[in-house]
């Protein structure tokens, strides 16, 4: 385990979806957590993305201890991302959970970014222990990822995959990963979420409109809250950014947990 300052960090390993090895990192401080937290990355990114390292990094100052972990494919996970789909991402998370409920305590609350939102708000109903689910510039339905290689998606149906460029980086899709993002419910994911949601996006994003948690807000039951990043881009590069949404899901996870 590696410290810094009253932070520690734990390196640790789990089964993911198709017996699959997955990375993870689990922070806390010297006191015992108010909860434990757990965060899923944005699409294609990893969990030391910088929105996700600052983020939990702010919520173990103020007490919490949070899991973070890349998803099979990606990052120190085992895997080949052209297999992998949303359908593993949710399954992932799951086996997070169940890693913190048997050798720690369950998550209260989760959190995801970008389409790691989308799998949390699918993921949920899996996890009984969790109090709130948070999103941070979320789509409402996860088939909106396809408007990132839309240009691809052609060839991606008629030759079964293709070669995608992604934040400046080539990605294998397949078909496969096309039709189980067609196969998603989420409107019912959202409307049968029963836990308190907290939806984070800012009106400049422009990979995923506002629009998109108008339409998270709107399917979920209350309690739902929405807070507007004024001025924040899609991956909270702004620091401030991400300090202040961590100090927000702190105070308003503290009314459930």
């Amino acid at each position: 385990m590696e410290s810094d300052m009253s932070t520690k960090r734990l390196k640790l390993e789990f089964q993911g979806s198709d017996n699959l090895t997955i990375a993870g990192l689990l922070e806390t401080s010297d006191t015992e957590p108010l909860a434990y937290v757990l965060f899923a990355h944005c699409f294609t990114c990893g969990k030391d993305v910088v929105a996700a390292s600052r983020i939990a990094r702010a919520l173990v100052a103020k007490g919490y201890a949070v899991l973070r972990f890349d998803f099979t494919g990606l990052g120190n996970s085992d895997g080949d991302f052209a297999n992998s789909n949303f359908s593993s991402n949710t399954q992932d998370l799951v086996h997070a959970a169940n890693y913190l409920r048997e050798n720690h305590i369950a998550p209260s609350v989760i959190i995801g970014h970008s389409l790691g939102g989308a799998a949390v708000l699918a993921a949920a109903k899996f996890m009984p222990e969790v109090k709130g689910v948070v999103t941070i510039g979320a789509p409402s339905d996860p088939h909106h990822v396809v408007k990132q290689f839309a240009c691809d998606i052609d060839t991606i149906e008629s030759q079964g995959k293709a070669e995608v460029s992604l934040a400046g980086r080539s990605f294998t899709i397949k078909k496969q990963f096309l039709d189980d993002l067609s196969s998603q419910d989420q409107e019912a994911n959202i409307s049968q979420l029963k836990k308190a949601l907290l939806v984070f996006h800012s009106p400049l994003d422009q990979t995923v409109s506002i629009k998109e948690a108008e339409k998270i807000y709107r399917y979920a039951k209350h309690p739902k809250s929405f807070i507007s990043l004024e001025n924040a881009d899609h991956l909270l590069t702004n620091a401030n950014d991400s300090k202040y949404v961590a100090e927000t899901i702190s105070a308003w996870a503290s009314r459930y947990i």
